[in-house]
This record gives structure tokens, C-alpha cells and sequence, in this order.
């Protein structure tokens, strides 16, 4: 039950990004808040419409700030995070996280976006090391439940 709560909490935590945007100079009527994803993935764009979405935008011109609470988890693959990080860059997109801003256009808050992204991809391997061995774990004592193939 307190994991239900947590998560509720999150989702909250990111809709008050609205407040965020608009604190940071962007009218309220011009906050587009894109959350089709939640509670997925972002190792993929395949199932993320939201992604997508945000792309297009972006490559329409629409866009002047992408806010999440952590820039990295827009993207936990460096293919589609570096395409969002390009696109800002041309666009003139800033992009913003729960402590700062940053101008992927500028050198040092580039080097800072790209390593975060690295490091996102690194956990997320690392995630799925960990539920691996456990499954390996639960099958060595006979345990794992699988589904039958249909």
C-alpha cells in the first residue's frame, strides 16, 4: 500500500511541473503537459505515444521548454535521448529537471545531458541484471512461474 501512495505522489510531483513552467516565464495558457506515458517505460518509443508526440512538437516549433522531474528518464536509451537533446538543440529548446535548466546548446549543459543520459541507460541495464538474476535465483529452487505458451 505505501508503494501505491508513493507513486500517486510522483504523478502529483510531475503535474506541479505545470507550476514550475510557469514560475520559469511561460504563460499558463502555453503549458502543454504531455503524459501519456506515465508509468512506462522509457527504454523504447515503441508504446510511447507520449514520446513521440513530444518530438514532433519540438519539431514543429512548438516547443520553448521541456520540464520532466528527471531530464534522463524522458528517454532511458541514448538513441532517442540524443534525438530529443538534437532537436532541442536546433529548435531552441530548453530543457529542465527538478533542480535546473539546461541549453543543449550550451557545450557544458550538453556534456551534463549526454552523461545523464548514459548514466540512465547504465541503470536501467542494471535493473534488468538484477531482475534476471532473481528470476535465474527462483528457477534454481524450482520456483519461477511462467505462463504456458499459448
Amino acid at each position: 500500500m505505501n508503494q501505491v501512495r508513493h507513486h500517486q505522489e510522483s504523478t502529483e510531483l510531475q503535474y506541479r511541473l505545470v507550476n514550475r513552467a510557469v514560475a520559469l516565464g511561460w504563460p499558463d495558457e502555453r503549458v502543454q503537459v504531455i503524459d501519456e506515458d506515465l508509468g512506462k517505460s522509457g527504454a523504447g518509443t515503441i508504446e510511447r505515444m507520449g514520446f513521440k508526440k513530444l518530438v514532433a512538437e519540438i519539431g514543429l516549433g512548438n516547443a520553448g521548454l521541456v520540464i520532466s522531474l528527471d531530464a534522463s528518464s524522458l528517454a532511458r536509451n541514448n538513441r532517442d535521448w540524443h534525438q530529443l537533446l538534437d532537436l532541442c538543440s536546433l529548435f531552441g529548446v530548453i530543457i529542465a529537471d527538478g533542480e535546473r535548466l539546461y541549453d543543449p546548446c550550451a557545450y557544458h549543459d550538453r556534456l551534463l545531458l549526454g552523461l545523464s543520459g548514459i548514466m540512465s541507460e547504465a541503470e536501467l541495464h542494471q535493473i534488468r541484471q538484477c531482475l534476471h538474476q532473481g528470476e535465474r535465483q527462483k528457477a534454481a529452487r524450482g520456483e519461477l512461474r511462467l505462463p504456458v505458451p499459448a
